[in-house]
């Protein structure tokens, strides 16, 4: 076999078309839904190889690409790393000024887009020099006027269905995908071989996010973030149907696959599944075909998990990064935990739970200690492991700053139980200090959006003119809400879980949460949307000022 010496991504492909030839790719695309199986897949990916051979790709060459997750870009996932290129995934949610970046920074050679996204992709590159060089070819069966590129199909057409797979080394670069650049410049994480063999084993173990040859995998997370969540990598090693939702699926195209394809596993961000809860209240959906449902990128809501639960489905709490390729934790329940209340189990599957096998870990606190793990205190989470990149790709700068001795230093503020459980305060940008004390924003913001009457909801510190910061509340209520009683019901929720010192300042009723280019939520553009002047003027009472009651 191969390259089956080494830990290479190449093997769980060969064993998924020996053993599962005539399970399933499935896709949703442009053009309706296309199918292919596993041995059609091999030859194609094969074919894809000798395509890159012949357009004079070569190793460790960088080869792009700018698509959503159809068939055609999960082709690219197998082919191009295999045959020793580096594989980039270009979000083409950034500003045209990020795209031009990476792309110069990355120093591609070749650009796969998708056929939606190719005037997006012509006007990031018209009169721009970072593009100097980069080929495109447009990922349909034929080409579109935005750019001079030849389509996928004439590009693959009359190449060989065999390719020598060349044996590759672990440290190989195999992938490639940079940070949202939500300060500063994007940084790049590159990949290896083995860091994406290691990745795909351990999520396949019990305690990540396990699959079987009997599942129907469809990751909604965008393809172009961290490689879906390596899912791609795991079902393919699982040797699962995949199922790919295509451009910008909405709420019913997410149930309509969930429906006809008999999806049992999906993953997302929490945005994605509040719309699905939404079209299921006012449409006949069903869910039953579902076994569990990944939760990613920011905190899923309790009343997200119980909905869920009412209906028979698995939410699956994971927290990870870029820079770890990316899975960390996820909140499986451990054994002694089985038997415990069900609001017990709901705690500890509202964090970001247990670290997954390989990844070591610890708390280091203002004072460079390490915190006990008692669920009270917290400090910044520092990891290290097999599947976590030890530096940035040309950035010394970050390198000095993000790295020590080997640890990744998350930039996470987290405090963990007696039973290992992680829970992320906040971002150490986003946390707020009030007063001298700490206020984590991300639990007032999973306990508004356990309000029936929320749709969304994220809160922000806003400088004060005493207390050096205040939380604000920003709420986007559900069409069916009161707004005229809605706060009041907020603040009255609020006041029974937390000191009146952490209620925010103000709630403000907005449209929709800014997002960034990977559907989190994006408290940047709030705070420069809203000015602290605006909000807050030193009017927050004594008695509910940090310190004045428990």
């Amino acid at each position: 076999m191969p390259g089956g010496h080494t830990q290479t991504l190449r093997p769980f492909l060969w064993r998924a078309s020996k053993l599962y030839p005539d399970t399933e790719i499935v896709s949703r695309d442009h053009d309706g839904i296309s199918r292919t199986t596993y041995s059609e897949y091999a030859g194609r990916t094969a074919q894809l190889a000798n395509a890159l051979d012949d357009h004079g790709i070569e190793h460790e060459d960088r080869v792009a690409t700018f698509c959503w997750n159809t068939e055609r870009h999960y082709e690219t996932y197998f082919g191009v790393p295999s045959m020793g290129a580096q594989l980039h995934t270009i979000n083409p949610l950034l500003p045209d000024e990020h795209v031009r970046y990476i792309v110069d920074n990355a120093d591609d050679e070749l650009i796969f887009v998708d056929p939606s996204l190719a005037e997006k992709l012509a006007g990031a590159a018209e009169g721009a020099e970072e593009f100097d060089g980069v080929d495109f070819v447009v990922m349909g069966d034929e080409g579109v006027e935005a750019l001079d590129a030849p389509d996928y199909e004439s590009f693959l057409d009359g190449h060989d269905t065999e390719y020598d797979w060349p044996d590759l080394p672990s440290d190989q670069p195999a992938g490639m995908c940079y940070t949202s650049g939500t300060t500063g410049k994007p940084k790049g994480v590159e990949y290896t071989q083995s860091m994406l063999w290691s990745h795909t084993m351990t999520t396949l173990t019990p305690q990540g996010i396990p699959m079987e040859d009997d599942d129907v995998v469809m990751p909604v997370v965008p393809m172009f973030h961290v490689n879906a969540w390596g899912m791609p990598f795991t079902a393919t090693a699982a040797g699962s149907k995949h199922v790919y939702p295509g451009p910008s699926p909405d709420p019913e195209d997410i149930a309509m696959l969930i429906e006809e394809e008999g999806v049992t596993v999906t993953a997302g961000v929490p945005t994605v599944w509040l719309g699905l809860m939404e079209y299921c209240e006012d449409n006949e959906v069903d869910l039953s075909s579902l076994d569990r449902i990944i939760v990613g990128g920011s905190a899923a809501p309790k009343s997200m998990i119980r909905w869920f639960d009412n209906r028979g489905v698995e939410v699956l709490h994971a927290w990870g990064m870029t820079e770890m390729s990316p899975i960390g934790s996820v909140s499986q329940l451990k054994s002694d935990l089985e038997d415990a209340g069900y609001e017990t189990q709901l705690d500890k599957r509202g964090k970001q739970g247990i670290m997954v096998p390989g990844i070591e870990y610890k708390i280091i606190d203002e004072n460079d200690e390490e915190i006990a793990w008692d669920g009270e205190e917290f400090g910044e989470l520092h990891v290290r492991g097999p599947t976590i990149t030890k530096e940035y790709f040309e950035r010394p700068e970050a390198n000095e700053e993000d790295f020590e001795d080997g640890w990744l230093k998350t930039g996470d503020v987290v405090s963990v139980d007696p039973d290992g459980y992680i829970q992320i305060v906040d971002r150490a940008k986003d946390v707020i200090k009030s007063g001298g004390e700490w206020i984590s924003s991300v639990e007032l913001e999973n306990a508004i959006m356990a309000h029936d009457d929320v749709s969304e909801a994220t809160v922000v510190g806003v400088p004060h003119e005493k207390w050096q910061e205040r939380p604000v509340a920003f709420v986007v209520p559900a069409e069916r809400a009161d707004r005229d009683t809605l706060e009041e019901g907020i603040m009255e929720l609020l006041r029974d879980e937390y000191p009146k010192w952490w209620l925010p300042d103000a709630i403000e009723y907005i449209e929709e949460v800014p997002k960034t280019a990977t559907g989190k939520f994006s408290k940047k553009d709030l705070r420069e949307q809203y000015s602290g002047d605006r909000l807050l003027a030193g009017n927050t009472p004594d008695e509910a000022a940090p310190g004045q009651d428990d």
